[in-house]
C-alpha cells in the first residue's frame, strides 16, 4: 500500500521541491540488502528501510505487525530526516513521519519545500503537508526540527535563534487534511517554545527512540559499476 497523499503524487509531496528536469524512467533495481528498522515506535510498529543503495537512498515502509499493516512511504526521503521525532499517541491512531532530501541533493533557485506525512488511521494511509520551505540544504536543515504527535495534535518546532524554537501546532482528528481549512471549532496555534516550555513534557515514543538510525556499513554487493 502506498502512502495516500491526496491531491498530488506521494513521492512528489515527500520530495517537496520545484519540478526538476524530467529524465527517462530508470529500471527499478533490487539490491541484495536486508531490511533495516530505522525508527521503532514500539515492539510491533516501526519504519523500515528496504532495497537501499545506502542509508540515504532506499524505500521506506510503515509496519504494524500486530495489525498486519505495511504501507509504502516513499523513496530517498524519510530516511534523510535528521531531527528529533516523537510519536506519543497512546491509542496508536495518530502517527507523524517527516522527510528530507539525501545529503548529495541540492535545491537550486528558491530552494525546496519538504513535507511531513501523518496518519489518522493507525498507519493504513498517510496524508502530507510541508513543514520546511525554500531550503537550499534540506538534509542539513532538517536537524533543526522537532516533530511530535500526541493524542490530538502535531507539533512542528523549528530552531529559532541559538536556544529557542518556533512551534506550529496542528490539530488532529480522524481524516483531517491539514492543507485545507479546518472544520468548525478545530484550531491550530503558533507559539515560541520559551513561552510554553512544558509543551513537550511527558511526550515520549514508547520505544524511547527519538532519532532515525541506520547502519551505513550495510551495503549491497550488487551495486552497478561506476563509469
Amino acid at each position: 500500500m502506498r502512502a495516500n497523499i491526496p491531491g498530488t503524487a506521494a513521492l512528489l509531496l515527500i520530495a517537496g521541491c520545484a519540478v526538476k528536469n524530467v529524465n527517462p524512467p530508470e529500471v527499478e533495481r533490487h539490491y541484495d540488502v536486508p531490511p533495516q528498522v530505522i525508527y521503532r515506535i514500539d515492539d510491533h510498529r516501526f519504519v523500515s528501510l528496504e532495497n537501499y543503495a545506502d542509508c540515504h537512498h532506499g524505500t521506506t515502509y510503515y509496519n504494524d505487525t500486530r495489525q498486519g499493516i505495511r504501507t509504502e512511504l516513499g523513496e530517498d526521503s524519510i530516511e534523510n530526516y535528521r531531527g528529533r521525532l516523537i510519536n506519543a499517541d497512546p491509542s496508536g491512531r495518530y502517527i507523524v513521519i517527516p522527510s528530507s532530501f539525501p545529503p548529495d541533493d541540492a535545491c537550486p533557485d528558491k530552494g525546496c519545500n519538504i513535507s511531513f506525512i501523518y496518519s489518522t488511521d493507525g498507519g493504513r494511509s498517510f496524508w502530507g503537508t510541508y513543514y520546511m520551505r525554500n531550503s537550499w540544504q534540506p538534509f542539513k536543515d532538517s536537524a533543526d526540527y522537532i516533530v511530535a504527535a500526541t493524542a490530538d495534535r502535531i507539533y512542528i518546532a523549528k530552531k529559532w535563534g541559538s536556544r529557542d524554537y518556533s512551534v506550529t501546532q496542528y490539530p488532529l482528528i480522524p481524516g483531517i487534511d491539514l492543507r485545507k481549512e479546518y472544520p468548525p471549532g478545530v484550531r491550530g496555534a503558533s507559539f515560541i517554545a520559551s513561552d510554553r516550555p512544558d509543551y513537550l513534557k511527558g511526550l515520549r515514543t514508547p520505544s524511547g527512540q527519538e532519532y532515525l538510525s541506520c547502519d551505513d556499513s550495510i551495503r549491497p554487493k550488487n551495486l552497478p559499476a561506476e563509469n
